[in-house]
């Protein structure tokens, strides 16, 4: 089986399992007529396609071992943010629900933005905003990221987000809106299963901050670049991006002393606020 006739393997699965186009399309978030594609073989799926159709259909772990490996043999993959808006970027933010709900231990660099998983709905807004979006579709984007919010409760499951000093300052919201999301970073760090690191400004560093990425398990790593985002799969270069992440951790606070600079940076903005 290759990469190509993946797609025919995975119709058979599906029919075998006995559920319709339909249900095994809307469990995996993509429209029906991707699902025939990819089931015809006339589009080759990527590794998050195989594993959302997998996840859909509901196949045991050696079947769902055996099938990723083959499309984990494209080491990496690009999709321009193009295509992703022509999807709908609610239905990707569908997607990765999917993938983070299969996901044991999800590990995120961020030096631009605060993640996804942490933001408030008023900075999903201003996040979204700027892809020159209807209402309609910013509302089911918004709604979309705050549901995948919900993983964060989940038992089993670890996460662990780096985020540089900067992004704590990027004024991407007005400043009030700021200091609450500010407070949603300090209450989230509480939830037994998260832990959330920030890089100083004034610590010494050995490294550069480069872009963002996160680390599902030890499968994959999404790369998120001005025009595309690219996921890789090689253990090779995964094994480079968990060691970035490892040394970014050691030289980030964390705990009551991350909460600690979160709150004065908050307290900043309040006291010029009322000084305004």
């Amino acid at each position: 089986m290759n990469k190509y006739s993946l797609g025919p393997a995975l119709r058979e699965l599906r029919e075998s399992s006995g559920l319709e186009a339909k249900a095994v399309a809307r469990g995996a978030a993509m429209s029906r007529s991707k699902l025939s594609k990819i089931e015809n073989g006339n589009t080759a799926p990527s590794v998050t396609d195989v594993d959302c159709i997998l996840t859909a259909i509901g196949v045991s772990d050696e079947v769902k071992a055996e099938y990723m490996a083959t499309a984990r043999e494209a080491a990496t993959e690009a999709t321009a943010w193009r295509l992703i808006r022509r999807l709908g970027y609610s239905r990707k933010q569908q997607q990765v629900q999917a993938i983070e709900s299969q996901t044991t231990l999800l590990r995120l660099f961020q030096p631009s933005l605060v993640p996804g998983l942490l933001q408030t709905p008023e900075y999903v807004r201003a996040v979204f905003a700027r892809r020159n979006l209807s209402e309609a579709q910013l509302e089911r984007t918004i709604g979309a990221r705050l549901a995948r919010q919900g993983v964060l409760y989940s038992e089993g499951k670890t996460f662990r987000f780096i985020i540089t000093e900067p992004v704590l300052r990027w004024r991407i919201v007005p400043p009030l809106v700021l200091v609450g999301q500010l407070d949603r970073i300090i209450s989230a760090s509480r939830l037994p299963n998260v832990d959330i690191r920030v890089v100083e400004l004034s610590a010494p560093q050995h490294d550069f901050p480069g872009h963002s990425f996160s680390i599902k398990d030890d499968r994959t790593v999404a790369i998120e670049t001005v025009h595309a985002e690219t996921v890789v799969t090689d253990p090779r270069d995964i094994a480079l991006y968990v060691s970035k992440f490892e040394g970014f951790s050691a030289a980030a606070c964390s705990g009551e002393e991350m909460r600690a600079l979160v709150g004065k940076i908050r307290d900043d903005l309040l006291r010029e606020q009322e000084t305004a």
